[in-house]
């Protein structure tokens, strides 16, 4: 199985290559790449100090591990945080991100790669964040007497981990030290099939959130002045191209009466020019916008990144995209402001968008018809919306603290025996 798990990677690596010309997600991917384990090599060598590996698929990940790997820095000031991004979105927009000292793509899963990456970090400890559960890292950490943990996971019975044929996948998870699960339902999945270095520690999304919402606002003086009338403002967060045939109605009916704060989930001139059709010459892109005139459209288009968590404090609703095509986005981030939420159909696999629509703080829809009537209905009726405004707070409050969790029990697993 190893061989095919090998073969299976090669192709993956192969075809990356092959469309790299053509696709820039795969040129980045490639490239960032080139040279990498001499460059980690040459970067580390002459740190001495002890070291943690933080890895993290992409920017999801990240802004899902962020709190606990601020909360090591505070913890151990004298060790040096590696963080690995397998995606290049997520290193694209974190590669300079301060709280960590080293921040590199992850090398392609091989034996030879893992040996090569682990001699040049020797790490003292290595946390993967929900997701990635890659054989030959894992081997080799466990081969060194690395302790290896990952945090934030979630498990549903229809993943390869659990299928009759899934022995060699389990042997992944085999070799984590100790498994950290957002929910109950993830932790007994896992027992059932003779995992037991697992423990139920929370969501570290939800510290992240909790944290932003507390903060002292960024002063975004374009966004100040853009809903300064007082009309009731609509956040679109992460939208997606299938999410404008529910959405552009909904605009289109209510363009005189609310203001929109709209930002894609990926800033490409076709979905630009797509949500400017929507409501034509009333939207306005944040780079063109002037304090002075900005208030003359109804709908301001972010066609930049890092802006989103802030705008949700300017709305009284939110419309969360991906839900109408792979999956839905980020919904804490709303839910930590008290903004009740739309989105599309899709949202099963994410263990708080199911808590955030069984408390009735989350409207789901299928269609355009279903997403203008359950907007009508919560713009009509305000007592409903500072309920559902005081539900989401309460959810995302009580659902904190699976940093500290986590944190304790690595105190635990790292002590010296």
């Amino acid at each position: 199985m190893t061989l095919l798990y090998d073969f299976a990677l090669f192709c993956y690596a192969l075809l990356l290559r092959l469309a790299a010309p053509f696709v820039p997600k795969a040129a980045a991917w490639v490239a960032g790449r080139r040279g990498l384990l001499p460059r980690i090599g040459a970067a580390l060598a002459a740190e001495g100090a002890p070291r943690v590996w933080f890895h993290c698929a992409s920017l999801g990940e990240f802004e899902q591990g962020r709190p606990l790997m601020e909360a090591y820095r505070r913890a151990h000031p004298g060790t040096k945080i590696v963080l690995t991004f397998f995606s290049p979105s997520g290193y694209a927009v974190r590669k300079n991100w301060p709280g960590a000292d080293y921040i590199f793509y992850l090398p392609l899963d091989t034996r030879a790669h893992a040996r090569a990456f682990l001699d040049a970090v020797q790490p003292q400890l290595a946390v993967f964040v929900k997701y990635e559960f890659w054989y030959h890292f894992l081997a080799e950490t466990r081969r060194r007497g690395v302790p290896a943990v990952v945090v934030s996971a979630i498990f549903r019975p229809e993943q390869v981990f659990f299928k009759p044929w899934g022995g060699f996948f389990r042997g992944i998870l085999g070799q984590l030290s100790h498994i950290f699960t957002q929910n109950q339902a993830s932790a007994d999945l896992l027992r059932q099939h003779g995992l037991t270095r697992v423990s139920v520690a929370g969501d570290t999304r939800f510290d992240t959130v909790a944290a932003t919402a507390l903060a002292p606002p960024r002063p975004l003086p374009l966004v100040e002045a853009f809903v300064a009338d007082g009309a009731p403002v609509l956040v679109v967060g992460s939208a997606w191209p299938e999410d404008l045939p529910a959405l552009g109605p909904l605009l289109r009916r209510y363009a005189g009466q609310i203001r929109v704060l709209l930002a894609p989930h990926e800033i490409t001139e076709s979905h630009l020019a797509q949500i400017e059709a929507v409501l034509p010459g009333q939207v306005l892109r944040y780079s063109r916008a002037e304090p002075g005139t900005v208030a003359g459209a109804r709908l301001l288009l972010f066609d930049n990144v890092g802006l989103l968590s802030q705008l949700y404090r300017f709305g009284q609703f939110a419309y969360i995209g991906g839900a109408f095509g792979k999956g839905l986005h980020n919904t804490l981030e709303a839910a930590a402001f008290g903004l009740p939420l739309f989105f599309g159909p899709t949202y099963g696999k994410f263990q708080e968008a199911v808590d955030l629509v069984a408390l009735g703080c989350a409207m789901p829809v299928t269609t355009a018809a279903e997403l203008e009537a359950a907007f009508a209905r919560l713009l009509a009726d305000e007592p409903l919306r500072l309920k559902m405004q005081d539900q989401a707070l309460d959810y995302v409050h009580q659902q904190a603290g699976a940093t500290a969790r986590i944190m304790a029990a690595l105190g635990a697993l790292t002590a010296p025996r």
